[in-house]
């Protein structure tokens, strides 16, 4: 067996029984909270990493899909009814956000995605009618899938952890499918790539709707782990946060963004209750990982071992 699956092995055994070595339920919601913000990260790092496309109001789909599921249960309907809501609202605003977005690139189309998200943050926090403004819209229970209750914290870590697998699959089979290459072959080279007759806007925005749907996914599984959604969560910081975990842990990668939300989510969760300027120390981690391994902690961490085997076996790098 090779070593990268060894490892994979040993993440997924370590994932499934975590509940079972991992002492408090805290830490166990902290699990849950890697796992969602990572499906969420992973969504970005379609467009951002893959796609060459960095987004500074995705924060903005995300808190709509939340907003959704909120507002419709709310209103009476079932949690079934609201999940399917949230998800075609979050695909709809994705598909206004990807043709007003993807007018330009680079700089274009940072300062439009930010200006987007800005706008949607700005109606989250003044349409008080629909969004209950600063005081957020609270949510009671969680759904019964299956009948099984995951009102719990290690139940709706398995729940969380059932996603955020099917989310890594969807992922792994999109980078390696003809969409995906063609994605990364407008990222390299786009010019080259309308030459040869393919469609750029096109594949960028079928990019974006996928991105968007897994960051409608992060969005329900967040709504449903606080219980309350109000409009911080649309902010700019939290769009900031989400695209660190990408460029932290390595944009263009599969691993990457995970170990970056794992990395972001524990700072914040873990590490303040220890620390007092947790912000700095994130800062700092951040700034230490452009210097050391500009391609993120993943690629770095792989390219040092190989560097390490190579001079242990006398081979030049």
């Amino acid at each position: 067996m090779r070593r990268h699956q060894i490892a994979l092995l040993a993440a997924a055994v370590a994932l499934v029984t975590l509940p079972y070595w991992m002492s408090g339920v805290y830490y166990i919601n902290v699990a849950s909270q890697i796992l969602f913000f990572a499906v969420f990260a992973l969504g970005l790092n379609i467009i951002a990493g893959y796609g060459g496309l960095v987004s500074l109001g995705h924060a903005a789909l995300f808190g709509i899909s939340a907003y959704v599921v909120g507002y419709l249960l709310q209103h009476g309907f079932g949690h079934a009814s609201a999940i399917l809501g949230a998800l075609l609202a979050g695909l709809a605003a994705t598909a206004v956000y990807a043709a007003l977005a993807l007018r330009a690139t680079g700089i274009g189309f940072i300062m439009i995605t930010l200006a987007l998200g800005e706008i949607l943050w700005g109606l989250a926090y003044r349409w008080i009618s629909v969004t209950n403004g600063d005081n957020g819209i609270n949510l009671h229970g969680r759904p019964q899938p299956f009948g099984i209750d995951i009102n719990s914290a290690t139940a709706f870590y398995y729940a969380t952890l059932i996603v955020f697998v099917a989310a890594v699959a969807a992922v792994a089979v999109f980078v390696r499918s003809p969409l995906g290459a063609a994605l990364m072959g407008t990222r390299d080279q786009p010019r080259r790539m309308n030459a040869l007759g393919y469609h750029v806007w096109a594949i960028r925005f079928w990019a974006c709707m996928f991105s968007g749907l897994l960051t409608s996914v992060a969005g329900i599984l967040f709504v449903y782990y606080t219980q309350f959604i109000s409009p911080q969560t649309l902010a700019l910081t939290s769009s900031a946060e989400v695209l660190l975990m990408v460029i932290a842990g390595g944009a263009g990668t599969l691993l990457g963004p995970i170990v970056g939300a794992g990395l972001v989510v524990v700072v914040k969760s873990v590490v303040s209750g220890f620390i007092e300027r947790w912000n700095f120390l994130l800062g700092a981690i951040f700034v230490a990982i452009v210097i050391l391994m500009p391609e993120g902690l993943v690629p770095g961490t792989v390219r040092l071992w190989r560097r390490a085997w190579q001079g242990k076996n006398g081979t030049s790098p």
